[in-house]
């Protein structure tokens, strides 16, 4: 077994990536997740693969679009306002049906925001800010390992569907340092040989491309597209259940949050009230029909963000029954402390349950 490093959560992110053979990356430099350009910057050059800083992050999400299109396997990262700019371009990614890893390391916004912990890129990566009818995979690490994990799903999932997939990490996790795992990737290489633009010689030609005049075509082709994110909903969806058989109260929470939440749970449970945590690890897909199953049981639902609520859209449809979901947030600034919410929870149980 492989001895843990001490990490930062960028740092781990880098390293993974080049264990899973990514060849190229672009990327432009902004706060908190500088340190992956930064790191590979030495580390591709030095082993001849692809790196390069460019003039701008429309520029870089172009640039990850072109590559991916003859086979490389791609990765950019940036931070909230800055992947604003790419939208357009995801969207032509997820019509162009390109294995794009984008790592998001969030930061506050909105607008240009500023450099303080926060979870508001949750509807930007869920939802998206591009056109059409489209998904990208989203998943949510919630410690430095899980950074490792996840960089490692990201490309497999990526390669696997032929989609864009989303690392999404919140600012404070991307600058956290703990002992982790650099352990040999393992999923198994994707074929691409029969998509990707290599040259036509001795072949039929291939085209990638958004633009579709064809009504019929481009209904066919959306209503594909439709059917692969029903595979994926199928399939990977993924998610954390934490003391939740018994519970009647669960809290709900993503990302590094997640870890504090957990506490908040243990603390409950030593005072007698029988709490759980429910954590999405993809965020796209959502675990709906798991978080049905475990609020049936349960009395109240608190969802629990570093924003002004964001995910609690995806919580109440998963619930069906905005009744007994209640919401903890705020949008930056100091994360919220275990104290913080276990004396929110309180407040929220006297007023709407006596009898808990």
């Amino acid at each position: 077994m492989k001895e843990k490093t001490l990490l930062k959560g960028n740092i781990a992110i880098a390293k993974a990536a080049l264990n899973c053979g990514c060849s190229c990356y672009f990327g432009y430099p902004i706060t908190p997740q500088t340190e992956i350009g930064e790191y590979l910057s030495f580390e591709m050059q030095k082993n001849n693969l692809a790196y390069v800083c460019a003039e701008s992050e429309i520029g870089a999400i172009n640039m990850a679009l072109g590559a991916a299109s003859v086979g490389a396997k791609v990765m950019t990262s940036s931070s909230s306002c800055a992947v604003s700019l790419m939208q357009e371009t995801l969207s032509y990614a997820c019509s162009d049906e390109l294995p794009i890893v984008l790592v998001n390391v969030m930061r506050a916004g909105p607008g240009q925001g500023y450099i303080f912990p926060s979870q508001g890129d949750y509807n930007q990566t869920t939802i998206g800010g591009g056109n059409g009818d489209y998904h990208i995979i989203s998943l949510s690490p919630s410690s430095v390992q899980e950074c490792v994990d996840m960089t490692y799903k990201a490309f497999y999932l990526a390669q696997k569907y032929k989609n864009p997939t989303i690392l999404l990490v919140d600012g404070l996790l991307g600058q956290t340092a703990e002992p982790c795992i650099l352990f040999d990737n393992p999923y198994k290489e994707i074929d691409n040989s029969s998509w990707a633009l290599t040259g036509a010689k001795n072949r039929p030609s291939r085209k990638i491309h958004s633009l579709e005049p064809s009504q019929n075509k481009l209904n066919k082709h959306i209503l594909n597209l439709k059917n692969k994110y029903d595979l994926i909903e199928k399939n990977e969806t993924d998610y954390e259940k934490y003391m939740c058989d018994d519970a009647e109260i669960i809290l709900t929470a993503f990302g590094s949050l997640a870890r504090a939440v957990k506490a908040v749970v243990n603390s409950f449970r030593e005072k007698g009230l029988k709490a759980g945590l429910f954590r999405p690890k993809t965020l796209y897909p959502f675990p709906y029909d798991a978080l049905k199953k475990i609020a049936s049981q349960a009395k109240a639902i608190i969802d629990i963000e570093m924003n002004l609520g964001q995910m609690l859209r995806d919580v109440k449809l998963g619930v069906l029954s905005d009744s007994k979901v209640y919401f903890i947030g705020k949008p930056t600034g100091n994360w919220l402390k275990k104290e913080e919410i276990i004396d929110s929870v309180e407040n929220i149980l006297k007023e709407n349950y006596a009898n808990i």
